[in-house]
Parts: C-alpha cells; sequence; structure tokens
C-alpha cells in the first residue's frame, strides 16, 4: 500500500484538483452559452463551415474545458509557496 505523501499519490492528486473543477466548469459553461445561442446559427466570417449542432456542442465543450484546465493549473501553480516571490 503507498503512501499519500509520495510524488506520485501526490501528482494524481494535483492532476483531480486541476481536471475535476475544469470539467464542472466546462459542464456549466456549455449550458449557459448554448442556452443563448443557437449553434446553427453561428457562422464565422469567411468561412463555410458547415456543422453540426453535435459538433459545435463538442467543440467548444473541449474548448471550455482545456481553458478551465489551464486556468485551473495556473491557480495551484501560483499558490505554491515558492511560486510567488514572498
Amino acid at each position: 500500500m503507498k503512501n499519500h505523501d509520495q510524488p506520485e499519490a501526490q501528482g494524481l492528486k494535483r492532476w483531480g484538483l486541476i481536471i475535476w473543477p475544469a470539467f464542472l466548469a466546462a459542464c456549466l459553461l456549455e449550458v449557459l452559452v448554448f442556452s443563448m445561442i443557437d449553434p446553427g446559427e453561428i457562422h464565422w466570417p469567411g468561412l463555410e463551415l458547415q456543422a453540426s449542432r453535435k459538433g459545435v456542442y463538442t467543440v467548444a465543450f473541449f474548448m471550455f474545458w482545456f481553458i478551465a484546465v489551464i486556468s485551473n493549473g495556473l491557480v495551484l501553480w501560483l499558490a505554491e509557496p515558492d511560486a510567488i516571490n514572498q
């Protein structure tokens, strides 16, 4: 049985602290954004993309998740005692 103070356990815990809240934030953003925007009416100037609604939902969800992962990772990095000059 491994001790939770080992680096492997700390790394898994850190990833859990980053990815899980980011997933929940992406879910919330997906609901909020697409309750106001119809994905069938999204048009990019100069591009003729014929994406399905499910495609738009999927791409948007992963974009929201990626942004939230970066944000959560930055918060944890800045919260480390050595990351901020004291």
